[in-house]
């Protein structure tokens, strides 16, 4: 009997020394189920169905190049459709370093890494890396995509003009208009931007997340340009096509909140969350509710955009995955919270990275203005202003900043032209204004 007993210790310790020592799943390997109103339709099941197909692909063939690349861009349009970037990016960027490793020169995996880098906001490793795919395969509409958004983040916009127009010449789908309207709008010209759209929303199929994506911008479109009533048709007419779309329902909230309705803006801004945990709808959510005096909702809502964006910011990995640069969506929030100085310092960090981007500096100039910086304000608005958008939100704090530095003529016309493209901009400096001048 002492026999088997000792058969059976030597037995259970190899088997306790091989859980000990067995390495974990691969995160490669691992899916979250989708969770509140996106959880239950059909295309959750098929895509959760292609995702552990491609699973089992890699459990049995570890080395199966392929199948990583489509698992990775699974996992791309996945955090696109959740908000779970964090999770999903990671998981993404650990199988296209897997791939890189033993073939520097992939190209899917260099668009893919290319397209991680700029969702994660390191414009300038996207670009590098553009740069060396487009080397490789010269002849790929997609890259030249990724190129267009660097080179805008950047500020470098006559490149990513170049790059759109190569786009759209090469394959003109939904993703090359839609770059073409979003440089027409950096441009100043409205019309052209909604006519690309236009173009872009027609040339996809109703429904999917990319045509939606397109149906609620080109309803920003006209939001940005005082058609509220039409950017309103284009958000609900969304919400047909695709049930509880998060972009959708917080176009509907900006509406409601334009309206004074608070109480649907809120109802919006909630049932979006519910569908994408987006820092940015706590944000505006925050927004409501200090302007209905509920300061201590307003703070608990702030706090949670606060920590969404900043559990992102970490140095990239493997281990930890690609790490977000969140500067500016920083700045914005602190402003919006009257932390100014908070606001100035992250908005400084973001400008040190990307000084000729006409968004940075509209947002560093802000800061400035909140200080009373009315100078430097007007310094970095004149180069917020280098492309000549007709962006009315811009237009008017040019006008405020202008007026300040005692130049009334300027200001005026500022305030003027920010008043015909959007009759409804005024509206949210009014509090600020006179909380300026007390």
């Amino acid at each position: 009997m002492k026999k088997y007993y000792l058969l059976i210790t030597v037995f259970l310790s190899l088997i306790a020394a091989i859980i000990i020592t067995r390495k974990p799943q691969p995160p490669a390997l691992q899916l979250h189920d989708r969770k509140g109103t996106i959880s239950n339709n059909s295309e959750w099941l098929n895509t959760k169905e292609a995702i552990e197909s491609l699973q089992d692909d890699i459990r049995r063939n570890p080395g199966h190049t392929e199948s990583k690349i489509k698992l990775a861009q699974a996992y791309m349009q996945e955090a696109r459709i959740t908000g779970d970037h964090g999770y999903y990016d990671a998981l993404a960027y650990q199988l296209v370093n897997e791939v890189l490793k033993k073939d520097e020169s992939h190209f899917e995996a260099l668009s893919c890494k290319a397209t991680l880098q700029a969702t994660a906001h390191q414009f300038t490793d996207a670009l590098e890396t553009c740069k060396k795919a487009v080397k490789i395969n010269p002849h790929s509409a997609y890259i030249y995509g990724v190129l267009c958004d660097a080179n805008v983040e950047l500020g470098n916009y006559e490149e990513a003009i170049k790059a759109a127009d190569k786009m759209v010449s090469l394959r003109p789908d939904i993703r090359s208009y839609s770059r073409i309207s979003y440089l027409r709008e950096i441009f100043g010209n409205y019309d052209g931007a909604k006519e690309a759209m236009e173009l872009a929303l027609h040339s996809n199929i109703p429904g999917l997340e990319q045509t939606e994506w397109a149906r609620v911008y080109l309803g920003k479109l006209n939001e940005l340009t005082g058609n509220t009533d039409k950017a309103e048709q284009l958000y609900s007419a969304s919400l047909i096509h695709r049930e509880h779309y998060a972009p959708a329902l917080a176009g509907l909230a900006r509406i409601s909140k334009l309206k004074k309705d608070y109480s649907k803006a809120i109802e919006f801004y909630n049932e979006a969350i519910e569908s994408q945990n987006d820092y940015a709808y706590h944000q505006e959510l925050g927004e409501i509710l200090a302007t209905m005096n509920q300061p201590t909702q307003s703070a608990k809502e702030f706090a949670t955009a606060k920590d969404m964006l900043i559990k992102h910011q970490h140095p990239t990995s493997e281990e930890n995955g690609i790490g977000h640069n969140i500067d500016r969506e920083l700045a914005q929030l602190f402003l919006v919270m009257h932390e100014y100085d908070l606001a100035y310092n992250s908005a400084s960090i973001e400008y040190s990275r990307r000084p000729k981007n006409i968004d940075v500096n509209e947002t560093l100039s802000w800061c400035c203005y909140q200080r009373k910086m009315y100078r430097e304000a007007q310094y970095y608005m004149l180069h917020a202003l280098n492309t000549k958008s007709k962006n009315a939100e811009l237009l008017y704090k040019a006008g405020l900043i202008f007026q300040k530095n005692n130049h009334p003529l300027i200001a005026a016309s500022y305030f003027k032209n920010a008043m015909k493209v959007n009759q409804h901009v005024n509206e949210k400096f009014i509090a600020p204004t006179l909380a300026a001048l007390k």
